[in-house]
């Protein structure tokens, strides 16, 4: 990912554009965006400010550090603001050009690597997984304990299908949060992104566990995207890592979004911080959770990646563009679309009510059953470190806010959420 470096002349100039967006209160293009006042894509200055007021008061409470917070409509960047510190130690004030770790913002990246590949006639969605990852053929079903607790299973009914492993109907489970007799397993075999394998034999190790359900009955979060990211290297000959900079970061010009925490730009990175039990703010990774800078060398397709809320916007954009981005396409338009439709219908339940899921972000599907205002159709994603993309195509928006407090902040991402829409008058 070392050529999409950008030198430090870029970066200070960079840096003083987002200053004076500070200082004006308007916001900073982002690399190849225009930057407009709110008015003229129709929204209210005054009630974006909002969003400042609500930071600053989580600042002041000590409930976060730092922020940065983007907003583009029409394809223009009408909100673009740095709050607060990126660490609180050395007092380093927050830059809009922030890295940082994107988590599972990851995953709609792997997803449209994979679907670039279903374009290109390599595979089909109802295809057996085991087609292409044979250690899939025969998987056991997690079916009980038995008397003495040990685990029970039972033959699969059907094969995992690429559709259940796009959209998380496989059967994987993650072994960091749930408490399952299933997710002991895969702690106990040592099955995590901590252990540092390569792709090929991460994947391996995952298909000698049970699933914890059968394929195709249940939404449930797990380990596949990582197994998305292994189909991308089997299916295109190349390093994952490596297919998605040729395939996505460098055509979109992604120049600041990489694997990990490359010691070259370490210096850029928002520190990460944990909430005690008293509501304070706990520098450093915990002791349970991976060593984020091992990503460099490891790239995942779940988590790993790093970015800047800037690069992510062209991301989303093309997303929110139907596949295209300052003329060069990614995805064709219909795929974007197969990509942000509800995937589960309605004989798997919801994530929660009014949302769905599509075959790599989260996608309402009755904005007024969610209890906030939006619209049917958003789809989105966040990372665990409490980073958020929303992407509305009636809206013609993007909503990207970053700040590094782990786990995720679920409440943060929501009010944030609902400070934007408010915020729209035209």
């Amino acid at each position: 990912m070392a050529s999409m470096s950008l030198r430090f002349g870029q970066q200070v100039g960079k840096m003083a554009v987002g200053l004076l967006g500070l200082v004006l209160g308007c916001a900073a293009a982002p690399q190849g965006l225009p930057s407009v006042t709110p008015e003229t894509v129709g929204l209210s200055s005054s009630r974006l400010e909002r969003v400042a007021t609500y930071i600053e008061g989580e600042i002041a409470a000590g409930r976060k550090v730092g922020a940065v917070v983007l907003v583009a409509r029409h394809g223009k960047v009408a909100y673009f603001k740095a709050f607060g510190e990126a660490d609180r130690a050395n007092h380093r004030p927050m830059p809009t050009d922030a890295y940082f770790r994107l988590q599972s913002m990851t995953k709609p990246v792997t997803s449209v690597a994979l679907l670039t590949l279903l374009e290109q006639g390599k595979f089909l969605l109802d295809d057996p997984l085991s087609k292409y990852l044979p250690e899939f053929k025969e998987m056991q079903v997690y079916r009980g304990n038995g008397p003495h607790g040990e685990l029970l299973t039972e033959p699969a009914a059907r094969p995992i299908t690429i559709r259940d492993v796009m959209r998380h109907t496989a059967g994987f489970t993650y072994g960091y949060f749930g408490d399952t007799a299933v997710d002991h397993a895969y702690r106990e075999a040592g099955l995590g992104y901590e252990a540092k394998l390569s792709l090929k034999d991460f994947v391996a190790k995952l298909a000698t566990l049970p699933l914890l359900y059968q394929p195709g009955t249940r939404w449930h979060y797990g380990f596949a995207h990582d197994v998305q990211a292994r189909l991308v290297e089997v299916l295109s000959g190349m390093p994952f890592d490596v297919y998605c900079a040729r395939t996505i970061l460098e055509p979109l010009g992604m120049r600041d979004t990489v694997f990990g925490i490359p010691p070259e730009r370490s210096a850029r990175f928002a520190s990460i911080y944990h909430p005690l039990p008293d509501g304070s703010l706990q520098p450093g990774e915990l002791p349970t959770e991976w060593d984020y800078a091992g990503f460099t060398g490891h790239p995942y397709g779940g988590a790993g990646l790093s970015s800047t809320p800037a690069d992510y916007l062209r991301f989303a954009q093309m997303l929110l563009n139907g596949g295209e981005l300052s003329g060069v396409r990614i995805l064709g338009r219909k795929t974007v679309e197969l990509m942000r439709h509800d995937a589960l219908g309605s004989g798997i339940a919801p994530m929660s009510p009014g949302s769905g899921y599509g075959l790599g972000v989260g996608v309402t599907t009755d904005a007024a059953a969610t209890g906030a205002p939006g619209s049917d159709g958003t789809f989105y994603w966040g990372g665990y470190a409490t980073t958020m993309v929303d992407m509305d195509p009636k809206e013609d928006l993007v909503t990207l806010a970053f700040t590094q407090v782990q786990p995720g902040d679920m409440e943060f991402r929501s009010r944030i959420h609902n400070l934007v829409y408010q915020a729209i008058a035209d």
